[in-house]
């Protein structure tokens, strides 16, 4: 990831910090449908396991021109109010690397169950003896809170940042995230 852009979100007295990120995730990723670009990574360098935030600052990495094009493009139209650019810079040399990444826990007993239903055309009661409430899983890791356009649901899209000693090539998904490919630390 030769290259990359900051945006910072601005202090907001309406708006905290985690419901600015989630709006700007949000922008950014129908941005990369839109483009159909899976070379843009992201990180969040104020992340923060423990405090469970995301921090203020998205910083895409990517080829110049495809990072150059993101700062030029209008998909941060109702969000100019709210955070500030940096230039397309080259990334400092380094040698830690984050994996950026998704992490999806089952939450939801009752979607586990209409899923099994549908799936292996068994019935509630033995969806529900199969999966038990207890079977909801928890996240303590930083998120934002989205919503599917396909699907009109709302979701909580977890994030996990591990530092890896060698970067990894691959592409990344809608989201600027990857189980492989690395970005820069810094």
């Amino acid at each position: 990831m030769p290259h990359y852009l900051d945006i910072r979100l601005r202090p907001d007295p309406e708006f905290p910090a985690n419901h600015l990120m989630s709006a700007l995730l949000s922008k950014l990723h129908r941005a990369l449908v839109e483009i159909d670009n899976h070379a843009i990574g992201v990180s969040f360098p104020g992340w923060h396991a423990t405090r469970r935030t995301l921090g203020t600052i998205l910083r895409l990495h990517g080829p110049q021109e495809a990072l150059q094009m993101m700062a030029d493009n209008a998909w941060l139209a109702g969000m100019r109010d709210h955070v500030d650019l940096t230039t397309v810079a080259a990334a400092p040399a380094t040698t830690s690397h984050w994996r950026v990444k998704r992490i999806q826990v089952k939450s939801n007993p009752e979607r586990l169950r209409r899923r099994q239903i549908r799936r292996h055309g068994i019935t509630e009661e033995e969806a529900r003896q199969k999966i038990p409430d207890s079977a909801a899983q928890a996240s303590s890791l930083p998120f934002a809170v989205l919503h599917s356009t396909s699907t009109g649901q709302r979701f909580h899209l977890f994030i996990h940042q591990e530092a890896v000693s060698e970067a990894q090539n691959g592409t990344f998904n809608a989201y600027g995230l990857s189980s492989q490919a690395t970005v820069p630390k810094f």
